[in-house]
């Protein structure tokens, strides 16, 4: 093994380096491009990238080793040690030493059971620790499992349910209170064995062992299954690393290059894992990318002998073998924020200017706007504006940053969504957007007054604000400032205070009008910034476009139709029920995408809004899955370029700011930009029309339209404050995938109200009492089906729609039906004077 070339750059920025209270000494300097030219602009920027080969790389991750403080003289010889609330405790003798904040070995009043030996230790992260032990006699054969919980001045041992059968070298790992145990029975026969930590009476479960045999070295669990590292079985073949799921089973991940240290491998991030190998020069450290299966040395990897490790801080704290007193040593990633340069950051600064100059000119020139200008643009916004706002508000930063991560992370099946939803967009533009586009509406509930009750409207308006602000906003909203934060240096915090700032402050002042032409704008902004993105990876990847579709065809990494039927995972037949559900019957449900369909000239350009919207959705969805499949392709080339302490959803916005030339940075980040505030004004925008056309007006004694545009101001703006306070209570855990996240909490609270358009469009039977006793019904069997993990996230906005509309249905049959006219109210009955 060696260490990842380097090369002198003959230009850069700084990088803010992570230190550790015991790591001292000197911090090597690192750039933040690789060797890429200033330039002018993007299309200097890329003539010059067309004219030059790619260039070499270095890590943009370092290790750097310190001894910690001396291990006392008068203890006994460290034997084992183990993670615990991510302090080391080292076992010495028939007791254990912590290292406390003062940087002291002090003390433990925990003590080793008589007659045991330490065969392994392992922690789950931040969390307990846990010691595999075995008697005396059979220092090799572990049967029983104490777990270490740490109190502020002792440690507590609590005993765990025996193995169910002896291992011998046996290895463990945890992972959110599960434990897991892998090592060979009595015959020699590899065994894993899992406990649920967190059950009432917790029992272990035999899996099925891993294939080829050989011994357990190192055990890990990460998001992505189990890894374990096992040796040759005494055939003389090199270790192997292999992953264990539930659902998939084993499968051979090649082999380690070099000889793993008996329990020296901790995960790193949400994708590594860093291992503590031996190979002929000794020992040294090798992160594993656990999505690419990529290894790398970063530069400082070399080590001395390792005889235990233990996750700690950004690595592993191990004790050090050589001859001579013991002596323990953390080793850690260092790693920091690539900055920006003053181009990328004049671009920024002209875009953010743009988008709030947008919102000045038509607050000028509407100063004394009516509810219709303010809410719908006076109903006077192109059909073609509208479309490409539609698409602008649909996709959001969710389709930059996330859907990029997801397809590096796994495939292209996702997008089977947008393949299906076109073919549901399809028949909404021709029934179900003519049909309430000509009841003038400002806010689409009003339809659901008309059609049952004021008490259905107001039900089905406040849970579309729950929504739109918990499960939307929020993830919107953070998701680019995680990008801007690992691409510009600035904090999470500030940089969802900007970006939340002149969101609201467009949005207020230009009203509806504002909103979709920025819109509009931000859509070519967010493609550009795209197209560039591939274009530019492709041409830095060995081999170029026949390399890029030999690995992807390898590995899979298009894959796009999965038509089994298991209802955990994202299936056609799932996306199937989904579009039916989300998109053809349901689709008045969104106040933010019917609101531009409503701010059109008439029901025909309406229905033509949302083609257009159709005719953009597949083509702009390849081009965000297909960044994560190149950047897949890339990194698996040069996984020496990955931060491992960062996120997945970081990667794109970790590729902008460590691989693209100057200039291109800047427009990229403004794409991100474009794509968050994009949806963030409309969310804005039409939770104030919620509040002032639903509440204000139907409310107030003596509404008036000049109050309810101010109400609409305010409410935007509180609105905007409530959107960055979660946002900044999202940055503070660690969410694997904000995509996920977003989608299952939009189902198990949106499916409920989306659920009464369809019975109110395609019934004539459905009434207010049942539709309420649907909404209800769906809320809470949605969360039951959550709570018992029954289905895959993807499903649960088409389960509460389903039952809003069985269970509403039914119930309307238990009261009197309709008397009033629904003529224009259902696609039964259409308008006197309607458009055949």
């Amino acid at each position: 093994m060696r260490p990842a070339e380097s090369v002198a750059w003959p230009e850069g920025g700084t990088i803010a380096v992570r230190r550790r209270p015991w790591l001292r000494g000197p911090v090597r300097d690192r750039t933040d491009r690789a060797g890429k030219p200033p330039v002018a602009g993007a299309l200097v920027a890329l003539a010059l990238l067309l004219a030059c080969g790619p260039a070499v790389a270095e890590s943009l991750s370092t290790l750097r080793t310190a001894a910690l403080p001396a291990w006392p003289a008068d203890a006994p010889a460290p034997e084992a040690l183990v993670a615990v609330a991510g302090s080391p405790v080292v076992v010495a003798g028939d007791g254990a030493r912590i290292l406390d904040g003062a940087g002291r070995w002090r003390r433990l009043s925990w003590r080793r059971p008589a007659g045991s030996v330490v065969v392994a230790g392992f922690g789950d992260t931040g969390g307990a620790g846990y010691l595999l032990l075995a008697a005396a006699g059979s220092p090799r054969s572990a049967g029983r499992i104490v777990r270490l919980d740490p109190p502020s001045a002792t440690l507590a041992g609590s005993a765990l349910p025996a193995l169910p059968e002896h291992l011998m070298r046996a290895q463990g790992a945890a992972r959110s209170g599960a434990l897991y145990v892998a090592g060979l029975d009595a015959d020699g026969g590899p065994r894993l064995l899992t406990l649920d930590g967190g059950a009432r009476a917790p029992a272990w479960t035999a899996r099925e062992g891993w294939p080829g045999g050989g011994a357990p070295r190192a055990l890990a669990a990460t998001a992505q299954g189990i890894h374990v590292a096992v040796d040759g079985g005494g055939t003389g073949r090199p270790d192997r690393l292999l992953r264990w799921t539930a659902g998939d089973g084993w499968r051979e991940l090649g082999a380690v290059p070099g000889e793993v240290v008996a329990g020296a491998v901790r995960a790193l991030g949400q994708a590594h894992l860093l291992f503590a190998v031996r190979d002929g020069g000794g020992s040294a450290f090798l992160s594993y990318n656990t999505i690419t299966g990529a290894w790398t040395e970063p530069p400082g990897a070399r080590a001395g002998t390792i005889r235990a490790a233990a996750p700690w801080g950004d690595g592993l704290a191990w004790i050090d073998g050589t001859a001579g007193a013991p002596r323990l040593v953390a080793t850690e990633i260092e790693s920091g924020r690539l900055l920006l340069r003053w181009l990328d950051w004049i671009l920024m600064a002209v875009y953010l200017a743009a988008m709030v100059g947008i919102g000045v000119f038509f607050y000028a020139r509407d100063r004394n706007a009516s509810t219709a200008d303010f809410f719908v643009g006076g109903r006077s916004i192109p059909f073609w504006v509208a479309g490409v706002s539609l698409y602008a508000t649909n996709v959001s930063s969710i389709s930059f940053i996330a859907i990029p991560a997801k397809a590096f992370e796994s495939n292209w099946q996702y997008l089977t969504n947008n393949l299906i939803a076109v073919v549901g967009l399809m028949f909404v533009a021709v029934w179900i957007v003519p049909l309430l586009r000509r009841l003038d509406l400002m806010s689409v509930f009003s339809y659901l007054e008309t059609r049952f009750h004021p008490a259905i409207r107001m039900i089905a308006s406040a849970l579309c604000i729950v929504v739109q602000i918990g499960s939307r906003m929020s993830v919107i909203l953070f998701l680019p400032s995680l990008a801007i934060a690992t691409i510009t240096g600035i904090d999470v915090v500030w940089s969802v205070l900007i970006m939340g700032g002149f969101t609201i402050l467009y949005t207020t002042l230009g009203g509806m009008k504002a909103v979709v032409w920025t819109d509009f704008v931000q859509v070519f902004v967010m493609f550009g910034g795209a197209l560039f993105a591939i274009g530019f990876i492709l041409l830095q990847i060995d081999g170029g476009l026949p390399e890029f579709v030999a690995t992807v065809q390898a590995e899979d990494k298009m894959k796009l139709l999965d038509f089994s039927f298991d209802l955990t995972q994202a299936t056609v037949w799932g996306f199937l029920f989904l579009v039916l559900f989300d998109v053809v019957l349901t689709f008045p449900k969104d106040q933010v995408l019917m609101q531009r369909v409503l701010s059109t000239r008439s029901d025909r350009e309406a229905g033509r809004s949302v083609w257009t919207f159709a005719a953009i959705m597949i083509p702009g969805g390849c081009m965000f899955y297909g960044i994560g499949t190149a950047l897949y392709v890339y990194y698996k080339a040069h996984p020496e370029r990955m931060d491992p302490l960062l996120p997945i959803d970081a990667t794109f916005p970790l590729f902008i700011a460590a691989e693209l030339p100057m200039g291109v940075t800047g427009l990229i980040v403004a794409g991100i930009f474009a794509a968050a505030m994009s949806t963030l004004s409309s969310i804005i925008n039409s939770v104030s029309t919620l509040v002032s056309v639903d509440f204000y007006e139907r409310l107030a004694r003596n509404p008036s339209q000049k109050a309810s545009v101010r109400l609409a101001g305010a409410t935007g703006v509180l609105v905007g404050l409530i959107g960055i306070g979660l946002a900044l209570l999202l940055s503070r855990f660690d969410i694997h995938s904000l995509l996920d996240i977003s989608i299952e909490l939009f189902g198990l609270l949106g499916g409920g109200f989306a659920g009464a358009y369809t019975l109110g469009m395609f019934t004539r039977r459905a009434n207010a009492p049942g539709v309420a006793i649907g909404i209800a019904s769906a809320i809470v069997l949605t969360l039951v089906a959550r709570s018992m993990e029954l289905v895959h996230s993807y499903f649960y906005l088409a389960i509460s729609i389903l039952i809003c509309i069985v269970v509403g249905y039914l119930a309307s049959l238990l009261f009197p039906a309709p008397t009033r006219s629904l003529a224009g109210l259902t696609i039964h009955d259409p308008a006197p004077g309607a458009a055949a």
